[in-house]
């Protein structure tokens, strides 16, 4: 009788170990996804779809002022400060790019992404680029999908 109870003990955690991880690699895929969707929108410049990857409240570091946004509005004012900058700056065309993805790590609804990323841009029309910046995101899944709810970018 204990041998029996064993097996199926031992059978039932080794379907839940089969079956936990196709559902993980899934997540892994679907956090790529909304990644790669983001920069998509953000690359043809439609920055509301690219708000729209956003959770409710975000939090980014990023490398021009104020440097930092939290908050429900975080994603449109940074897309705001961001636009400023450009008209300043004389910047255009910008076009983020992956290098590689360094790290994916998932849990749950929430997700850890260290990505090393390029962005190419032009200067009062001068091409210019950011090559092996860091691009750390932390995702929540919400009732749409997974959604970016923080990240920071550091130059190389």
């Amino acid at each position: 009788m204990k041998s029996r109870l064993l097996f199926a003990v031992a059978s039932v955690a080794l379907l839940a170990g089969a079956s936990a991880a196709p559902a993980f690699a899934s997540d892994k895929t679907d956090v790529m996804d909304e990644i790669h969707k983001a920069i998509a929108d953000f690359n043809k410049g439609d920055m509301a779809a690219w708000v729209g990857s956003c959770a409710p409240q975000t939090s980014i570091i990023d490398e021009f002022a104020p440097y930092t946004w939290q908050g429900a509005s975080a994603c449109s004012d940074w897309a705001k400060a961001f636009e400023a900058g450009n008209q300043k700056n004389g910047d255009s065309d910008g076009v983020v790019s992956i290098a590689k993805v360094r790290h994916i790590e998932v849990t749950g609804d929430n997700a850890y992404v260290v990505i090393t990323a390029n962005f190419k841009y032009k200067e009062k029309g001068k091409q210019k680029s950011e090559s092996g910046a860091s691009w750390t995101l932390g995702l929540q899944k919400t009732a749409d999908g997974w959604r970016i709810a923080s990240w920071a970018w550091a130059m190389k």
